[in-house]
């Protein structure tokens, strides 16, 4: 059986989310595409699947040649620079003139995520441990809305003669409005939301994303 390969985008909810995503807790930045869609010019990027390259878009706020992102006071900031002459990560930008593959876009595709539940929050964030690579952990986290309310979860894969994608998951009360998961495991307390960052405890990023697609299992 031939199996198709495409590309499907999933729009984040604001640029800060793709910078997130390209640069938060990397010691090398993802590379980063500006390109024109739905006409409008975008910035990018992506995730590659088995039979399909998840590509991560916002709308571009300015020109520039890479995406900023460093933590000051606390906090992060997030922006579109020309140099790289400042302390920060730097996630370098390529503009294209050209669709940044040749794959075919598609809504239908075959590396579909299975949602499973997790019972709560500390679950979900001690998931992201890999006792196979305890080195290069992934500890990026997706929520998006689904119903009335927003879920958090966390990408996992199982290689067998596929490879099957799930879409570890807690449901929320409301929209999650701050951007990290502040893990306090070392104290015995639960994790909780938080846009700052404090000495002692481990974050991990939040991207959000701007609407419920149909990649992630949940249907409306």
């Amino acid at each position: 059986m031939t199996i198709s390969q495409h590309e499907y985008f999933i729009e984040l909810s604001s640029f800060n989310d793709l910078a997130r995503f390209a640069c938060s807790f990397r010691e090398y930045p993802r590379r980063v595409y500006s390109q024109k869609f739905n006409n409008s010019r975008i910035l990018s990027s992506s995730l590659t699947l088995s039979n399909t390259l998840l590509i991560f878009y916002s709308q571009m706020p300015k020109l520039g040649r890479y995406i900023s992102y460093q933590v000051t006071a606390g906090k992060e900031i997030c922006d579109v620079v020309e140099s790289t002459k400042n302390i920060s990560n730097y996630a370098p930008i390529i503009h294209m003139e050209s669709s940044i593959s040749s794959l075919t876009q598609s809504k239908k595709i075959s590396d579909q995520f299975h949602p499973i539940q997790v019972k709560d929050l500390g679950s979900l964030v001690r998931l992201t441990y890999d006792p196979e690579l305890p080195d290069e952990q992934n500890l990026t986290l997706y929520a998006l809305p689904y119903k009335n309310s927003w879920i958090v979860g966390y990408l996992t894969s199982l290689e067998m003669d596929e490879i099957y994608y799930n879409f570890n998951y807690v449901e929320l009360n409301s929209e999650p409005m701050k951007s990290f998961i502040k893990y306090q495991g070392n104290r015995g307390l639960d994790p909780e939301f938080s846009t700052n960052f404090e000495h002692g405890y481990s974050y991990l990023p939040i991207i959000k994303i701007k609407n419920n697609y149909s990649i992630f299992g949940f249907k409306d």
